[in-house]
């Protein structure tokens, strides 16, 4: 096997790990930095698979890591799209409540966008609503005109290139999968299909096995992730007139989703979803895709037991939904009263890392430890797509204070 030396190898290459080795290189140009990405393209999981959204910040916890991010991060993408006639658009959103129960929560988003700084938000009424978007039904909103759709991929394929064409030596290696490391006080050879490579610092990037990595690396990460699949329709062509922008529910308080919305996307058709449900395969992207090892991995961690006691009645009402079109239709319903069955078809679907503490707790905010020579993202759940730039800087600012990078 082959073996080459760089000062920082990134493992992932989704838009965290391409936005931190470039991040890394723009304030360190000297230094050798490759990035490791398993898949033949970048973006092949959850940056590809999400659904495109650059979200405003408004659901934050103010002073949280993931308001903070977001609201910077959101600025500096459309900048960056700009620069690099990256397809996006500024469409706006509404957060639409539809039953009175709804109205206080819908409230406390609203004073979070105020406290994190959103720009361009109001409360509108049901005469609103309709005026900006005709076929949907509320009795209140939220609209957020700050909020846009942006093609992640694209940008993506522009951080590979920039890295690559930027910074000499510098390399983003598709078809390299990392099997295991050999550590040594002042490096780590990383182990591939394809060979070795020695590095000073590693930062770990890789979202749906962020923490099998740092296994791997002989850090106890203190959580699992565990995957939960989102099944996506579309919207027809006789159907598209009914969005012409993003709608979303208010958000229920229990859960970290933000519950099945419609998303005008970058250059494909409208799309409705997504549901969550338990997957049995880490990157298992069909509903009866399966793995042996994910499977029992999930299982036999504690927190996934208690996760699924805490939440079974919206599991159980989840997988329904992902069985059948009429009940997910009525979901849909909620907002565009309208739809008909022959509205919808059947889309794609994408898997969301989600990081379980033992208690069954979701690890709400992004997390990212420190150990030796390593980094390690953890957990960077949405809206880490519209963040990364953000998080790209924030993880640069770590490795300065940890390693010695000049």
């Amino acid at each position: 096997m082959s073996q080459t030396t760089y000062d920082v190898i990134v493992i992932g290459g989704g838009i965290v790990g391409l936005s931190t080795a470039y991040k890394i290189n723009f304030y360190h140009p000297h230094l050798k930095i490759c990035v490791l990405e398993k898949e033949e393209k970048v973006a092949a999981h959850q940056t590809g698979r999400n659904s495109g959204v650059l979200h405003s910040g408004i659901y934050y916890k103010p002073g949280s890591y993931k308001a903070k991010n977001c609201v910077d991060g959101r600025r500096e993408m459309v900048a960056f799209a700009k620069e690099h006639k990256i397809g996006h658009d500024i469409c706006g959103k509404l957060i639409v409540a539809t039953q009175e129960r709804e109205l206080a929560h819908m409230e406390k988003v609203y004073q979070h966008g105020l406290q994190n700084g959103v720009e361009d938000m109001r409360m509108v009424g049901p005469e609103e609503i309709k005026e900006i978007e005709p076929f949907c039904t509320g009795i209140k909103g939220i609209h957020v005109g700050c909020t846009g759709i942006i093609d992640f991929p694209a940008v993506c394929e522009v951080l590979s290139r920039l890295i690559r064409e930027n910074f000499n030596g510098s390399e983003v290696k598709c078809g390299h999968e990392v099997l295991d490391f050999e550590k040594s006080e002042e490096s780590t050879t990383i182990i591939t299909n394809k060979g070795k490579f020695n590095t000073r610092y590693i930062v770990n990037c890789s979202g749906l096995q962020s923490d099998r990595i740092a296994k791997k690396d002989k850090l106890n990460p203190d959580m699992k992730i565990v995957g939960f699949r989102g099944d996506y329709y579309e919207l027809t062509d006789h159907a598209q007139h009914k969005v012409k922008h993003l709608i979303y529910p208010v958000p229920d308080p229990q859960f970290p989703f933000l519950g099945v919305h419609f998303t005008r996307m970058i250059g494909h058709p409208t799309e409705c979803g997504p549901n969550a449900v338990f997957v049995f395969k880490r990157e298992g992207y069909g509903k009866t895709d399966f793995s042996m090892n994910d499977t029992l991995d999930a299982l036999a961690y504690g927190g996934t037991w208690k996760l699924f006691f805490k939440h079974w009645q919206f599991g159980l009402d989840e997988y329904r939904r992902a069985f059948s079109k009429r009940l997910f239709l009525e979901r849909l319903r909620r907002l565009i009263p309208s739809l008909e069955m022959g509205d919808i078809v059947f889309g794609r679907a994408g898997v969301r890392a989600m990081a379980l503490d033992r208690d069954g707790n979701m690890i709400d905010d992004f997390k990212i430890v420190h150990s030796h020579n390593s980094l390690h993202v953890l957990n960077a759940p949405s809206p880490a797509a519209t963040a990364g730039l953000a998080i790209g800087k924030a993880v640069n600012d770590m490795a300065e204070k940890y390693f010695q990078l000049d």
